[in-house]
């Protein structure tokens, strides 16, 4: 899938033409950057004047708890988006850390044009685009809420698979690695490994490394 593909699987372009994609990149001033694995992209003392669209690799967005310890936020994989709330409310400091977790290309956006009243054409149904978007992000963190909110590791990952297993059919693929999966679900790694195998040998999933499927 090539890039303009990429970009059409946001909800942002959905349905665009070559002519429409062009004149909406034009007004989101859009502007790719590449960056090497394990790049920040943003630390937690920055303001993000744009947001981004991955178009390869991928981005984990984390910060960290009263103890120093890291808590993931999100995994953005191609054709995700990441920042969008934080650059419309212009948020004076993220309180994150976006990092590249591969080679990875962004496609970095500004909503400037949004802001007031309009006076492109289609500056409407951009904006439309846009809060509809906001609104998917804000039901999307509420599911990892509900997730947090069980109090056993058995219960999180439950809820986490049946989350993905929605969207994806009951074989799917995580974007986390253990260490990474362990910090977004917000319990230790080694009991979270230890309550994997359980579940396997129980007969309720199978999996291999990030793929899985619920039995």
């Amino acid at each position: 899938m090539n890039e303009r593909d990429i970009i059409r699987k946001s909800p942002l372009f959905a349905g665009f033409d070559e002519e429409r994609l062009d004149e909406a990149l034009a007004l989101y001033k859009a502007k790719p950057a590449s960056y090497p694995r394990g790049a920040a992209l943003a630390n937690a003392g920055d303001k993000l004047s744009c947001f981004g669209l991955v178009l390869s690799g991928g981005v984990q967005v984390s910060s960290e708890d009263v103890d120093g310890n890291t808590v993931i936020m999100a995994a953005v994989t191609p054709g995700g988006m990441f920042g969008e709330s934080l650059c419309w409310l212009a948020v004076p400091e993220t309180g994150l850390r976006i990092t590249a977790v591969a080679e990875t290309r962004v496609l970095w956006l500004s909503p400037d044009f949004l802001r007031g009243d309009s006076k492109e054409p289609c500056g409407g149904e951009h904006r439309r685009r846009f809060i509809n978007n906001l609104a998917a992000r804000t039901l999307a963190m509420n599911s990892r809420v509900q997730v947090l909110a069980r109090t056993s590791i058995r219960g999180r990952l439950a809820l986490f698979f049946k989350q993905y297993g929605t969207h994806g059919g009951p074989a799917f693929e995580i974007p986390f690695d253990r260490e990474s999966l362990a910090a977004y679900l917000g319990v230790n790694r080694s009991a979270l490994s230890r309550e994997l195998s359980n579940m396997k040998r129980e007969g309720l999933i199978d999996y291999y490394k990030n793929s899985f499927r619920l039995l």
